[in-house]
């Protein structure tokens, strides 16, 4: 071999450690998808847009190693354990209780971030909200506790019906509990009654509708879920097949065609759980960052579905919307 050859070589040698030394410097995060990237598209765009924010770029100075459950609730716990044995700086669980309690049991020493409508508190993620401890901390878009309210801005709408439906998702068991105690606590102080129907994939979608009209219920909730949340058009087309008249947490869903959108802005929750991972892997422990709260709520409302189910939306009520559909 000539000497230049010789040197190139043993430089480009030297070279190769150095780079792949570079390239394994980079910290790696643990996303803990719930669904599908391509449902999960919007709620990806805006936490890569919170963790740009404190200088971290995908494919740039920071991995992620992505995780789907493809909307099954039973996957979550094996897939926290792959990113707890591929040994990531810090698990984001965005989108679901489901994904903070997998994550949490999976890891008591890998910091996690979750993003979740749910009462961390409740649910027995945290101790307290200013202190949550461990690690574990994230934030909350509050859709599990304004459920309640979609029943009581449909039985504004509706004042004389007394029966209501609530379809919950049993898939996600914590989650359909605390939504159902909530929203039975909300019925017996509007003395109206309310039956519960269960959906836990896509194809029950469309039998809940159809029960609706059977049991004669007036209107239904659709209870705060990210499995129905990513699929918000489906539910409003249905509801508007079937006339139910019907609130969900989405705007999506009331410009698909259903009633009424009234919910946390999640885009917002999760930009700031982007944010949250950011701050962690600049050094931030868990337990001292307080749970972040997302009080925006962002109320819709069809006026033309309204006409076509025969209901007259009140001025006052259309005043207090952030967008009305006409």
């Amino acid at each position: 071999m000539r000497r230049r050859d010789f040197l190139c070589a043993l430089g480009s040698a030297a070279a190769w450690p150095l780079a792949a030394g570079a390239q394994q410097a980079n910290p790696v995060v643990g996303y803990l998808g719930i669904d599908t990237p391509a449902l999960f598209a919007g709620r990806l765009r805006s936490f890569h847009e919170g963790l740009a924010s404190l200088g971290f770029v995908e494919g740039r100075n920071v991995t992620v190693e992505y995780r789907w459950a493809e909307g099954q609730y039973d996957r979550l716990p094996a897939l926290a354990s792959e990113l707890v044995r591929a040994n990531v700086g810090v698990i984001a669980a965005p989108g679901s209780l489901a994904s903070a309690l997998a994550a949490k049991a999976a890891t008591s020493s890998i910091p996690i971030v979750f993003e979740m409508g749910a009462d961390p508190i409740g649910s027995g993620l945290v101790a307290s909200l200013n202190k949550p401890g461990g690690n574990i901390t994230g934030v909350t878009s509050l859709n599990a506790q304004v459920g309640s309210k979609r029943l009581e801005l449909l039985h504004e709408l509706l004042p004389s019906v007394d029966t209501f439906a609530l379809m919950v998702n049993p898939g996600s068991r914590q989650n359909a509990e605390a939504t159902t105690r909530l929203l039975q606590a909300a019925a017996r102080t509007l003395q109206v009654k309310l039956h519960l129907l269960h959906a836990v994939a896509e194809q029950d979608f469309e039998p809940a509708f159809a029960k609706v009209r059977e049991i004669r219920a007036g209107a239904l909730v659709i209870a705060n879920d990210i499995y129905y949340a990513v699929r918000s058009e489906k539910l409003g087309s249905l509801a508007q097949r079937y006339a139910v008249p019907a609130a969900h947490q989405s705007r999506e869903f009331a410009s698909a065609g259903g009633l009424m959108g009234y919910g946390g802005d999640t885009g917002e929750s999760h930009r700031q759980a982007g944010v949250y991972v950011g701050r962690v892997l600049k050094g931030e422990k868990t337990g001292d960052l307080p749970v972040q709260q997302v009080t925006k709520v962002h109320m819709t409302i069809n006026l033309k579905a309204a006409k076509a189910l025969g209901i007259n939306v009140p001025l006052s009520m259309t005043a207090r919307a952030d967008e009305v559909i006409e």
